[in-house]
């Protein structure tokens, strides 16, 4: 495999970690920072724009995880795709401990 398969499994893991908040707070009915949000990141948007955002973070998820040839006959991009899945899910429990409380 080149190194830009890597490359993309490493951000399909990353990519599917901040799926994962914000589809389940969209389709609970509860708000939830986003990129749109006022502050960016840090107010909450609406349980749709949510689920909408987090639709749109499983498409490029799932383009990258196929770019990246993730696959389980091949460890390392296996462990390439973790790595992305547990470095986005890190960065985003620091980045969500004090988002605003509707």
């Amino acid at each position: 495999m080149q190194w830009y398969h890597y490359f993309g499994g490493f951000w399909a893991g990353a990519f599917l970690a901040n799926f994962v908040p914000h589809f389940v707070n969209g389709v609970s009915g509860n708000g939830f920072p986003t990129p749109f949000a006022k502050p960016p990141g840090k107010g909450l948007s609406s349980p749709i724009l949510n689920v909408l955002w987090a639709l749109l973070n499983l498409v490029i998820g799932y383009v990258l995880f196929r770019v990246g040839r993730v696959s389980a006959q091949d460890n390392l991009s296996l462990v390439v795709f973790f790595a992305g899945f547990a470095g986005m899910s890190i960065m985003l429990a620091q980045s969500f401990v004090h988002k605003e409380k509707a």
